[in-house]
């Protein structure tokens, strides 16, 4: 296998998120989102969809500051993806009832929704179109669009569907960040961590995968180039979570890693790092 490149089996695992009061972020992750809550004490909870596996982490944290949108390096959102059309039509009904105000995007690979929680945390939802349709330009880059989502059709797959929050079979499907500098974003992670860029205008926004898929990682400088990193206060992202398919991919990355100069914590089995916008990252294989 290549090891220049990231093990093509990786998979975005949780994201956990810091906010400035849990009880309002439970009541909006799990009525509003759709999500249940799989363990909790007083200042952080653990959300799942099928009632086993975490796929998010809210964390309280004291005299907590709410960045305004876009003015920072850090999260731009989490992207959930749905296993199908018609769950995403499921959700967008409920989001509708709850009265969200939802942005959208009909990307050609996929069709999304977006909104924000309580604490500027971006959020998407999304659901794949089948990979067999995407299409790539001369670059071998996927070809990608923001085009009006058919929001018709969406809700009338749900109709006399009950909602009983998202189903089985949802994930973390990417994660997309604001960055100080995207050439400094580049390096880490394509350079050092190994992704492999799928799509990019060379100016603003990088998008780049493993294995193939249209992006696990969005990386833009919507914030300003040169974005100042969030307090470590601000509401916003903690840290996510990449699931490797054993031991051997781990050490490739450390070995990356230790050869770039970059300070990590690897004990053999779970690998920590930073990003160049402070964002902690934790690599692991899941246990069978």
């Amino acid at each position: 296998m290549n090891t220049s490149v990231i093990n093509p089996a990786l998979e975005i695992g949780l994201v956990s998120i810091k906010v400035s009061q849990l009880e309002r972020s439970l009541a909006y992750y799990t009525e509003v989102i759709g999500l249940q809550v799989l363990r909790q004490n007083a200042t952080m909870a653990e959300l799942s969809a099928d009632g086993q596996t975490t796929l998010l982490i809210i964390q309280e944290i004291e005299n907590a500051t709410i960045p305004r949108r876009q003015s920072v390096a850090g999260l731009y959102h989490f992207a959930i993806l749905l296993p199908d059309r018609t769950s995403l039509g499921l959700a967008l009904r409920n989001l509708v009832e709850h009265r969200q105000n939802i942005g959208q995007g009909d990307h050609l690979v996929s069709e999304a929704l977006y909104l924000y929680d309580p604490d500027h945390n971006g959020i998407e939802i999304y659901a794949d179109r089948p990979r067999s349709t995407w299409q790539k330009d001369e670059r071998g880059q996927y070809i990608m669009g923001t085009e009006p989502v058919d929001v018709e059709s969406l809700l009338k797959l749900a109709e006399g569907q009950t909602w009983n929050g998202l189903p089985a079979g949802t994930k973390i499907g990417h994660v997309h960040f604001h960055v100080s500098s995207l050439d400094e974003a580049r390096k880490f992670y394509v350079d050092t961590l190994g992704f492999e860029i799928v799509l990019t205008d060379d100016r603003s926004v990088l998008f780049i995968s493993a294995g193939g898929y249209h992006h696990h990682m969005g990386l833009n400088i919507w914030a300003g180039a040169g974005a100042p990193k969030a307090p470590t206060n601000a509401t916003g992202i903690d840290y996510y979570t990449l699931q490797m398919p054993d031991q051997m991919a781990i050490q490739e990355v450390a070995d990356r890693v230790k050869a770039a100069g970059l300070p990590m914590q690897y004990d053999g089995q779970e690998l920590w790092i930073t990003d160049p916008s402070n964002i902690r990252i934790r690599f692991y294989v899941p246990q069978a």
